[in-house]
């Protein structure tokens, strides 16, 4: 995927004092989302986009957490181009060191440091004391700040913090050296006009606001999270923590293309602006969607498939009159172009090649080929072509180039005569296998006649089908996670045949799981 980077400066009448900071928690935050893993191949495909899209700060992930995501942080930390990379840490030593241990090669690196704060965590959770919290705000920024100049400091839990011991626990992270102050609505709890009066107070009260940059982190748990991101943002927040899709724990967190829109579209009454590429926007959605196997809802604010859809009949005839009767944006303000019949059965590989081209893409002539020959295939089945089609087609295209376990036939039994039954040939480094198993219903056959081809011992904790377009002709999406050996790998397969879309998308989590074999034990898979 490429795109052109765009340098945004402040809009004409507006300052530097407007602009708001991006920070992108989709690969820490947005992973917790339960089921939502990521490989490592996964989070730097994430990351890439990020960074190219103008996203101000990174965070990375939780790197005490697991050895995979210390792997993680301190690779994004060295693909890294333009954003800050941030690695999260408690405020405890080890934390604070193996996070900078993670960012040290980042060319602008950042440690979050947070602590709870609130009555509840401190009693509970924490089992401190108001003076050990304390204390241990000041201890653990000053550490962070032996590793960095640029550190992060968050109140968790903090909306429900009585608001005099916030004010100190604040100014104590300034006093230590914390440039980014981030009180979090870490539940989803506050509502706009108390959040805005929360941000308001703390600029005004505590010593030496006026330092640092406010940062706002907001849940949705009462789909809230935006509205009081804004609010934080009208108070003097100038940083803005969010995911895309809105992804992340419980309810997730506000989303970035939700804010970064609202500023965008209503810049009249919300007067701040980004470095947000917005037409990049579509792009990252549908990536972070496919690497975790998370379906955007249809009627999801700015990137959902419906957003720009119209079936009224009223609406209809006022969208064919002048699109602004209907919408307030256009979709080529945030990267997605109107789904219509633009390719067919008589388009011709320079045809295919600008479409492509026109999506974002850019792949090596095997891959193109091969993507040109499956889509002359799709065009001879479907009536209508839409550039969600081609998008899928070339995403699998993509997945497969260089796997060394390829779908090359498929033949279904299936009804309610049974047993159902599939045959079943994949190509394994350059060879042909071929493969009939029965099974209790098609997939599940086709699934046994891969394992047959390609023993292994990897569990299906997830099994997912969407369209991909409307109509009984509709390709069909498919998403598999696979886990074997506390290593878990998401493959996704696209056709207008389900089935073989299935087939596709394990072949895909196996070639994934491959790799991560190899790592560990090489030459242990497609052993003879």
């Amino acid at each position: 995927m490429s795109s052109k980077k765009k340098s945004q400066k402040a809009p004409k009448g507006r300052s530097d004092s407007d602009r708001v900071v991006i920070f992108d928690t989709t690969l820490r935050d947005g992973e917790q989302s339960p089921g939502a893993s990521m490989t490592l191949e996964e989070k730097l495909q994430v990351a890439e986009v990020l960074d190219e899209m103008g996203v101000d700060i990174i965070e990375a992930g939780f790197p005490i957490a697991s050895n995979g995501d210390f792997e993680s942080v301190s690779e994004v930390a060295k693909i890294a181009k333009n954003a800050v990379v941030a690695g999260l840490a408690r405020a405890g030593n080890k934390d604070i060191d193996r996070a900078g241990e993670a960012v040290k090669h980042a060319k602008r690196p950042r440690i979050h440091t947070f602590i709870s704060t609130s009555p509840v965590h401190m009693k509970y959770k924490l089992q401190m004391e108001p003076s050990e919290v304390l204390d241990a705000v000041t201890s653990s920024v000053q550490r962070a700040r032996s590793f960095t100049s640029d550190v992060e400091w968050s109140a968790e839990d903090a909306t429900r913090t009585d608001h005099d011991f916030l004010c100190r626990c604040v100014e104590a992270a300034i006093k230590a050296g914390a440039t980014t102050i981030n009180i979090p609505d870490t539940v989803g709890y506050t509502v706009p006009d108390e959040h805005f009066s929360l941000f308001a107070m703390l600029i005004e009260k505590v010593p030496g606001a006026d330092d640092v940059v406010f940062s706002t982190h907001c849940h949705n748990d009462l789909g809230l999270a935006v509205a009081n991101s804004l609010a934080g943002v009208r108070a003097g927040a100038r940083q803005v923590e969010c995911t895309i899709n809105g992804m992340g724990e419980r309810a997730g967190n506000a989303a970035l293309e939700e804010i970064v829109m609202a500023m965008n579209v209503r810049n009249d009454v919300i007067p701040y602006w980004t470095n947000i590429d917005s037409e990049m926007i579509v792009r990252a959605s549908k990536l972070v969607s496919g690497v975790t196997a998370f379906p955007v809802q249809y009627n999801k604010a700015i990137v959902g498939k419906n957003a720009f859809a119209h079936e009224s009949g009223i609406h209809q005839d006022g969208m064919l009159k002048n699109n602004q009767t209907y919408e307030i944006m256009t979709p080529e303000s945030v990267g997605l172009k109107e789904s219509s019949l633009v390719m067919g059965k008589h388009s011709g590989r320079h045809a295919f090649r600008e479409k492509i081209k026109e999506l974002g893409y850019e792949i090596g002539e095997n891959a193109f080929q091969d993507a040109f020959v499956r889509f002359k295939d799709l065009a001879d089945k479907k009536k209508h072509v839409f550039d969600e089609d081609i998008e899928a087609l070339v995403d699998d295209e993509m997945a497969q180039a260089d796997e060394r376990i390829k779908v090359i036939s498929l033949t279904v039994i299936a009804g309610t005569g049974g047993p159902q039954k599939a045959t079943m040939t994949l190509e394994v480094d350059g060879t042909h296998h071929t493969s009939e198993a029965k099974g209790d219903g098609p997939v599940d056959a086709i699934f046994n006649a891969i394992k047959d081809i390609v023993p292994h011992e990897a569990r299906l904790p997830l099994y997912q089908v969407h369209a991909v377009t409307e109509g009984t002709d509709a390709q069909a999406e498919v998403s598999v996670r696979l886990e074997e050996d506390g290593k878990t790998v998401i493959g996704r397969g696209a056709d207008t045949d389900t089935m073989v879309a299935s087939a596709r998308a394990y072949v895909s989590a196996l070639n994934k799981l491959r790799v991560k074999r190899e790592k560990t034990a090489p030459g242990s898979m497609f052993a003879s």
